[in-house]
């Protein structure tokens, strides 16, 4: 039976801050069964162009729906540092 790959979005969390951690599962899968799994794992900074790290819906969607202008405003005074 042949090999497949096949990349998953299998975790998404969103922090107090607004920020979205992403985590990606890479499968080798014969047939139906998994025999071996990786992870990546990525952040989103809220106001970060979240098209350009994935084309996942869900996480599209999250972003859109967490990151208000309140939220991106916190998050960019809370990197600002203090003088």
């Amino acid at each position: 039976m042949a090999l497949q790959e096949k990349s998953v979005v299998d975790k998404i969390e969103v922090l107090l801050s607004g920020v979205i951690q992403v985590r990606v599962r890479h499968q080798v899968l014969r047939g139906e069964e998994e025999i071996a799994a990786t992870f990546e794992r990525y952040v989103l900074s809220p106001g970060e162009d979240v098209s350009a790290k994935t084309t996942d819906a869900r996480v599209n969607a999250i972003a859109a729906a967490t990151w208000t202008d309140e939220v991106i405003a916190a998050y960019e005074a809370s990197q600002t540092p203090a003088e």
